[in-house]
């Protein structure tokens, strides 16, 4: 074990090997991230975000969506977990002046033993399509959510990778990583969830929204 002081309390973690980092899931150039999610708060409204909600962005990396949640929800909590140190401590820099904001550096997929209380959303953006065992990882989500809790899961739209072009240029992950929201359900539900809806949130991406599953 070893601790990472940060400028609100330390966080112990266990150490992880760089090698477990998801299929292309590393974070974008900013140049074009920020053309592609020019407000990326009004997403955040549209997926049922929202003041005094307590809310774990997942795989968070350099914080471009954690920075408008810390926003939202204060005083609620927003955790920031991601396996790569420097995106973290980027994250760290974006909303080090929101004391509601608590970074943990670590595995996704063991995120119910990474924090220490259910929230009421786990948020993870364009990494889901390179996790291995999506069932597993959905039943980890799973028992860090509050009963009627949301995982919200942004991913590309299956289209071919060069008809998402930003920038005058194809973005995203390969054409065969894309998931379609069917897919999505199929893995996902076994976890112990319910799929609420499915809404676009961009020119390139939706949002499957589920519920966690009180039954």
């Amino acid at each position: 074990m070893r601790t990472i002081k940060y400028h609100h309390e330390p966080v112990w973690i266990n150490s992880m090997d760089k090698d477990v980092m998801f299929t292309a899931t590393s974070m974008p150039d900013k140049d074009w991230w920020s053309v592609l999610w020019p407000d990326p708060a009004t997403v955040l409204r549209l997926i049922g975000i929202e003041k005094d909600m307590d809310v774990v962005d997942l795989c968070c990396g350099d914080g471009y969506f954690t920075k408008p949640i810390c926003e939202l929800v204060y005083p609620g909590k927003t955790w920031a977990l991601d396996l790569d140190f420097s995106l973290l401590r980027e994250a760290e820099k974006h909303c080090e002046c929101y004391s509601n904001f608590y970074p943990i550096l670590g595995d996704a997929r063991e995120l119910s033993k990474q924090i220490g209380e259910p929230v009421d959303c786990v948020f993870m953006a364009n990494t889901f399509h390179g996790i291995p065992d999506k069932i597993k990882f959905s039943q980890s989500v799973n028992c860090s959510l509050k009963y009627g809790g949301l995982f919200v899961v942004i991913n590309w739209h299956y289209r071919d990778r060069e008809k998402t072009t930003v920038l005058n240029q194809p973005r995203g992950p390969d054409t065969e990583l894309r998931l379609q929201p069917e897919e999505v359900s199929a893995v996902v539900e076994p976890g112990g969830f319910i799929l609420d809806k499915v809404i676009d949130v961009g020119p390139y991406h939706y949002a499957a929204i589920f519920i966690k599953n009180a039954k």
